[in-house]
């Protein structure tokens, strides 16, 4: 009987050392296996981990294999934590890139210490190492090249993190270029930071920002007020303000369109970052007549449903309802360039009208809301408290960016008289001997855009210093938009999906809405109380009217009625905003309450029960099955 247990015991140990042995066999046997399995799945709910088609199409079709090259002194000890973060996660979105180009496309992370070969290398490429306050230096960025041809980024900014995409595939794009495709801009503005008193405006140094990101995909060409010909090798004319431009440069811009080129245009009614207003015509009157499009010159947009917050006069913030901060309602979401961008800031701008020409389509890109109208220019300035008053919604939304496509009549019905060109080189070509066209031999398209400030750095950038280097935080899509019209008029379309995508974080809609109701209810009161104001007014000096001169200085007791029914009223009314302000915070409130209660005890419970609930019914199993 004891050699019978022993026999047992011994098989049992066999056994189990046999089905250890088997199951060790069986995962490597399936490690190596899925080791050449390659499954990847984002489970993000933006797909932050994804390429987007524009990405995937431009990856298919590279030529040249690019090679990727991130340089991150990741053993730093003191290295920000965000920036730890961030490239743990840069590193991964870029293996999706490896991942999706097959061969095209390779990445190659160099940790560059101190004095290594590897930090040479990140210093040969232009990754420019940076100084943390303990004395470390460390380095990140990335470089890439392809063939002969190199780009590099030199500081992976972390709040870039959305344009990420962009910026990578954009690269690899300007890798397979042999070189950059030409672009002329033409502005009553200094942009491009070279100086004097350009159009009323103080010297500047600096390029304005959006001049420098188009300088990094396109060659860049000024275009001077007396310029007699557009370079027909452009494939994008750009003009931003473009005030008092003489016939010799409308005919120009024009005879650009009819061979075929793109438009692109930024006119202002009301331009603020001119210190001399007035003076000669805002936009090229006679190109847009030619184009059927008019933007009055005295008049500008007043949206009461999209209005920005401002610090005024008096230094109380109010809602300004001319700065026009536009949401997704107002982007056209059909529309290539506007499809997927979430916020627009209009500074002060104008509405654009047309009348449909023969051959040329019209659709509108960014739009005002219902509740909105023209205002004279001088009261979206000085009298903004004014626009309440009487305010009248129009009968449609306003267009406040517009584009054309089709085939362009001439503006011109003859060439202008050439003019002298003092100095000129001989044999150089004029204005005068160029080919005319009368009509476009091919379909063109151009996109305007009634405001011009909009471009400006501070209506969409927050620049900062961070370690040495200058940080941009862009706050809304005006550069997006500026750079998505860009793409598209130039031809290269692929890129647009990518950098539209927006920004991660989402809007409390609910809150918001409240907000604007709040407002309305508001805006009815404070007009009520304009009223009555006004009424009182008239009625003390219709009294005054009626004393003699005696009691001139002498309040009547009509008069001391009035005021202080006046009085009364506007109590009354000022009690009434503050219940409504009162409730609307209430209703905030109570909202973000029943939010916490959600994330905070609803979730967690129903998690538990579940748990206990499948606990449980194990149990029960396992008690039934033991049972039998």
């Amino acid at each position: 009987m004891a050699e019978r247990k022993h026999n047992r015991g011994t098989g049992a140990s066999l056994y189990s050392a046999g089905g250890a042995l088997a199951v060790l066999v069986i995962l490597v046997l399936a490690n190596l296996i899925l080791l050449k399995v390659n499954i990847r799945w984002d489970a993000t709910g933006d797909d932050l981990y994804s390429l987007s088609e524009g990405s995937r199409n431009i990856i298919s079709t590279i030529e040249t294999p690019v090679a990727i090259k991130v340089f991150y002194t990741k053993d730093a000890v003191n290295m920000p934590v965000h920036i730890k973060t961030y490239a743990r996660r840069l590193i991964d979105f870029l293996d999706e890139y490896e991942h999706r180009s097959g061969s095209r496309i390779s990445v190659e992370v160099y940790n560059p210490a101190p004095d290594s070969e590897e930090e040479e290398w990140a210093q040969k490429y232009g990754v420019e190492g940076f100084d943390l306050p303990t004395g470390d230096k460390v380095y990140f960025g990335l470089a890439a090249m392809a063939g002969t041809r190199e780009e590099s980024i030199p500081f992976l900014d972390p709040t870039r993190e959305q344009h990420l995409e962009y910026d990578i595939t954009r690269m690899v794009t300007r890798l397979q270029r042999a070189s950059k495709p030409k672009v002329a801009l033409f502005s009553g503005y200094p942009v491009f930071g070279q100086g004097g008193m350009s159009m009323g405006m103080q010297r500047s140094s600096q390029p304005w920002l959006f001049v420098s990101e188009l300088q990094k995909t396109y060659e860049v060409v000024r275009i001077d007020a007396a310029e007699k010909l557009i370079d027909p090798a452009a494939e994008l004319l750009i003009l931003v303000h473009p005030t008092g431009m003489s016939d010799t440069l409308q005919y120009a811009v024009d005879q650009f369109l009819m061979g075929g080129g793109n438009l692109m245009v930024f006119a202002d009614p009301l331009a603020m970052m001119s210190q001399q207003p007035g003076g000669g015509e805002i936009y090229p009157k006679k190109l847009f007549d030619a184009w059927g499009v008019q933007m009055a010159s005295d008049r500008v947009t007043a949206d009461f449903d999209n209005p920005t917050a401002l610090r005024g006069n008096t230094g109380q913030v109010e809602s300004n309802p001319c700065w026009l901060s536009l949401k997704e309602a107002g982007l056209n979401r059909d529309h290539i360039i506007t499809g997927r961008l979430e916020s627009v800031l209009l500074p002060i701008a104008g509405a654009l009208t047309w009348e449909e020409k023969e051959g040329i389509s019209y659709e509108t890109l960014i739009r005002s809301s219902d509740n909105a109208a023209l205002v004279e220019s001088f009261k979206a300035r000085f009298d903004v408290a004014g626009l309440r008053k009487g305010f009248t919604p129009g009968e449609k939304p306003q267009s406040l960016a517009l584009m054309l496509r089709g085939s362009f009549a001439s503006a011109f019905e003859e060439r202008p008289p050439a003019e002298a060109s003092e100095g000129a080189a001989a044999g150089e070509t004029t204005m005068a001997e160029q080919p005319a066209h009368m009509a476009s031999g091919k379909a063109a398209s151009i996109v305007i855009t009634a405001d011009a400030d909009m471009l400006y750095d501070a209506y969409y950038v927050d620049r900062q210093n961070f370690l040495g280097f200058d940080i941009s935080r862009i706050f809304n899509d005006n550069l997006n938009y500026f750079l998505n019209a860009c793409e598209m008029l130039s031809g290269d379309e692929r890129l647009i999906s990518i950098r539209s995508r927006g920004r991660f974080e989402k809007p409390f809609t609910r809150v918001l809405a409240l907000e604007k109701k709040a407002q309305a209810r508001w805006m009815d009161r404070e007009q009520e109380l304009l009223r009555k104001a006004e009424e009182t007014n008239r009625k003390l000096q219709a009294l005054e009217q009626q004393k003699d001169k005696s009691q001139k200085l002498i309040l009547s007791d009509e008069q001391e009625a009035a005021i202080r029914q006046f009085k009364q009223d506007r109590i009354e009314t000022n009690r009434q905003l503050k219940d409504v302000r009162r409730k609307l915070r209430s209703e905030i409130e109570s909202l973000g309450m029943r939010i916490k209660f959600v994330n905070i005890f609803l979730v967690p419970l129903l998690v538990s029960m579940a748990g206990v609930f499948y606990a449980v019914a194990r149990r029960r199993k396992r008690r039934a099955e033991n049972a039998r």
